[in-house]
């Protein structure tokens, strides 16, 4: 017994097969064309429904990337700050004047931000200087992290929805491919059939004027 291998792509979708041969396909020129047909269908209704996934998904993730890169960014903004004024007040090679000049001329005034309370309501707040950024993570958890762990994560979460984004991008045109040629089949298949059922009355036509002619003779 053979078995064949159906081809896929990365992601595992199934390739449509293009039928050049109609009538081999369906079993010879007496086939029936209704069970194929039937199948082009049902295939086109799966490739479909994972369009509509897919557009989805897509649509969800090109809103969440551009989150994500400003909450990155937020947070290593903090991340400067903080590393700046870390080296700042570490420096051991200045005298007792230079320390009180640099103190002066390079102390930083608290952070003022506004933050979202809802669609269209914004509150001002002063941030405290931490080490330390609360994150959502989905499902209503947040979780809080050390500015350096924050960063690395929201640069793996990044580069996971991008990675995300292209393959689903890949995967649409990819299934608009196989959607187009499940159509060509079904047209083909459907045209087939009816010039088939046209020749058949055609010739059942043809042979019953002759059958009257011989038996007015």
């Amino acid at each position: 017994m053979s078995t064949t291998t159906e081809e896929r792509n990365p992601r595992g979708i199934p390739k449509a097969p293009f039928i050049a041969d109609i009538e081999d396909h369906i079993g010879g020129p007496d086939g029936d064309a209704d069970g194929p047909l039937k199948r082009f269908q049902d295939a086109l209704a799966k490739y479909r429904f994972m369009e509509s996934n897919l557009s989805q998904r897509r649509a969800g993730l090109e809103d969440k990337i551009p989150d994500i890169r400003k909450t990155l960014m937020m947070v290593e903004y903090l991340h400067e700050r903080r590393e700046g004024k870390s080296k700042a007040t570490q420096d051991d090679d200045l005298d007792a004047e230079d320390e009180d000049d640099l103190e002066e001329g390079s102390s930083q005034k608290p952070l003022t931000t506004t933050f979202e309370l809802n669609d269209t309501l914004y509150a001002e707040a002063e941030l405290e200087d931490t080490d330390t950024v609360y994150l959502w993570l989905g499902a209503n958890v947040m979780l809080s992290y050390k500015i350096p762990e924050a960063v690395t994560l929201l640069k793996t979460k990044l580069e996971a929805a991008e990675l995300n984004l292209q393959n689903t991008i890949e995967d649409l045109d990819y299934l608009r491919e196989q959607i187009t040629v499940m159509e060509v089949n079904t047209a083909r298949v459907y045209n087939w059939d009816v010039k088939r059922r046209r020749e058949k009355r055609l010739r059942e036509q043809a042979s019953g004027s002759a059958l009257a002619k011989t038996a007015e003779g």
